[in-house]
């Protein structure tokens, strides 16, 4: 059996293709989202309680090979999954689908982290994080006129930015994308190199507008990652692999 490390839509296009083929697995979800949209998968949420409980999970049920297929920035759970999964001698990879690239009219800076782009916003600025609620601690000296990070769940703490938050649940269209950002009168959009063709309307929005885009260069991958960048190549590994144990 499968394990399918989800919470990206190419672990949703997976896990369809996945139970197409009869192939069978199970998808695992954080729980980072209070409502995740289902999935066509026998499906766990919560995390594993680290190294510990995600050994324990590998030895307690019938896992074959496992699919990394989480947000390109869940970088402790990619090098956690690749170390456990090489020691065990357990097929792996991980699908991360390629980082963004500019087109012509795009303003787009690329930074390391947080820290160099607070450097680089001015105090006059009206900024839009589109980087995660988990991120705001990294944003505490940002100094922008205005602040506004998206979540997908209602939060329940004040903002604590001169700002507010901004509760929309994806998918969103560059038309809308661009409305709210001109009824906010954004000029900075900070984003993670996420990839993928759900996001793209914000940066396509923010081309339209001239505005500049800060966007937060990914972690680097543990050394020796099996990597695949398409759902129908990680499905291919997988029908594989299946007939191989068969």
């Amino acid at each position: 059996m499968i394990l399918l490390l989800a919470g990206t839509a190419e672990a949703r296009h997976l896990a369809q293709r996945l139970t197409d083929n009869r192939i069978p697995a199970i998808a695992s979800l954080a729980g980072a989202t209070r409502e995740p949209a289902p999935l066509p998968l026998p499906t766990r949420i919560g995390g594993f309680g680290g190294t510990e409980g995600f050994t324990s999970y590998l030895d307690t049920n019938p896992i074959t090979a496992v699919i990394d297929a989480t947000h390109p920035f869940a970088a402790r759970i990619t090098a956690r999954t690749h170390a456990i999964c090489t020691e065990r001698g357990l097929p792996h990879l991980r699908l991360e689908r390629p980082a963004w690239t500019p087109g012509p009219g795009d303003r787009w800076i690329h930074v390391a982290d947080e820290a160099e782009a607070t450097r680089l916003i001015p105090e006059n600025a009206t900024v839009f994080l589109a980087t995660g609620r988990q991120s705001l601690p990294a944003w505490a000296d940002l100094r922008a006129q205005a602040t506004y990070l998206r979540v997908i769940d209602p939060p329940t703490e004040t903002f604590p930015l001169p700002g507010a938050y901004v509760v929309a649940r994806p998918p969103f269209d560059r038309v809308a994308e661009a409305d709210l950002f001109h009824r906010l009168a954004v000029t900075h959009l900070v984003v993670k190199d996420a990839g993928g063709a759900d996001s793209r309307p914000k940066l396509d929005a923010a081309r339209d507008l001239g505005i500049e885009v800060l966007i937060l260069r990914r972690p680097e991958p543990p050394e020796g990652l099996p990597t695949l960048r398409t759902v129908d190549e990680a499905l291919a590994w997988a029908v594989a692999l299946s007939f191989s144990s068969a």
